[in-house]
């Protein structure tokens, strides 16, 4: 069979999930029957939601009842490691082993400690057949927040911004200007869906008052982070509405109002590990920083960061808050509207 045909329908399944996962990983299957009329796909799945169940149990309940018997005769393709462990569902790797497949393919072993490995070692004890590194880079380019999360314990961080032709970030003084388009600001409201947070500096949450949801797209809001180290944003600022689950991170004493946690980090440490490792121990596994400056170019210079997405308007605003220089690999390019939009990646 043709292995990577297979595998690429399994990753295609799970970026369905994607918004809804975290901090799970991405995860797809296809089951596969092959006799002597040819392969057929008899089961799909994919992990829909954080707590339900996992792309191979879905995928199973998939096969139609006239199928089921064919499951002992069939090759699974899934994107990652079954699971070997009981956590919000049942062991992936058992249920495999109870519907006797014959095979099973994976695109990337599980880097969680809970895994890591025996989930394979269950299968093949099982004598089901096992293969592994079926499109692997490709594996890891999806689920990249899920790696960084794991192998380096902090979120995957996205930074982005949108800057004039004449490479400013906002006005004199930090002054607000509306740099990117319509376009463009709808594609960012699509993009604060697909990631569990959205972080913001001092200055933007006084100067800007963001209220950092989604208004402009279908889904759901992201949790706000704010920085306020001194304890001197106004409670009467819209990231402190309630409207939404808000961290902000502060010298001040730790207290909770309403849907506000206030965590005092140490002024004796630097602020941003300390940030990303509570961040970390929250499994939040990724967060979208919009700015500002500050924080921006405090993420680059300390490499707390992973993904940048700058939009460049035609505009020209001739003075204001430069925007910070661009880092790492540029892998795309291309027009959002009057705007352009270039996506770097940490080396």
């Amino acid at each position: 069979m043709n292995d990577e045909l297979y595998m690429t329908r399994a990753l295609e399944l799970a970026t369905l999930g994607r918004g809804f996962v975290s901090p799970n990983p991405l995860v797809g299957c296809v089951i596969v029957h092959d006799d002597r009329m040819g392969p057929r796909i008899i089961g799909e799945g994919w992990h829909q939601r954080y707590g339900e169940a996992h792309a191979e149990v879905n995928a199973v309940r998939s096969v139609q009842a006239e199928d089921a018997h064919l499951l002992p005769e069939s090759t699974v393709y899934v994107t990652l490691e079954p699971c070997s462990h009981f956590g919000k569902t049942p062991p992936c790797a058992d249920l495999l082993i109870d519907k006797h497949v014959r095979r099973v393919v994976v695109c990337n072993d599980d880097p969680n400690p809970l895994v890591a490995g025996r989930g394979l070692a269950k299968l093949r004890e099982a004598g089901i057949t096992v293969e592994t590194g079926i499109l692997l880079e490709k594996g890891r380019e999806l689920n990249r927040r899920f790696f960084i999360q794991m192998e380096q314990q902090r979120p995957y961080i996205i930074l982005k911004w949108a800057e004039s032709a004449d490479g400013f970030i906002s006005g004199p003084g930090g002054r607000p200007v509306a740099i990117s388009g319509p376009l463009a600001q709808r594609l960012v409201h699509r993009w604060r869906t697909e990631e569990p947070a959205i972080m913001v500096g001092t200055n933007t949450a006084r100067m800007d008052n963001p209220r950092l949801n989604v208004r402009l797209w279908n889904g759901p809001d992201p949790t706000r982070i704010v920085i306020d180290k001194a304890g001197q944003l106004s409670p009467s600022l819209h990231v402190f509405d309630g409207s939404q689950p808000t961290l902000c991170y502060t010298y001040q004493p730790a207290r909770t109002e309403d849907k506000t946690t206030f965590i005092q980090l140490s002024e004796q440490e630097a602020l941003l590990p300390q940030l990303m490792a509570d961040l970390h121990k929250r499994g939040i596994q990724s967060a979208f920083v919009e700015g500002g400056a500050t924080l921006l170019t405090s993420l680059l210079d300390t490499g707390l960061w992973d993904e940048t997405r700058v939009f460049r308007s035609p505009m020209v605003l001739q003075e204001g808050v430069k925007a910070p220089p661009v880092q790492g690999r540029l892998v795309s390019r291309e027009q959002v509207g009057n705007d352009e939009l270039s996506v770097y990646r940490a080396q």
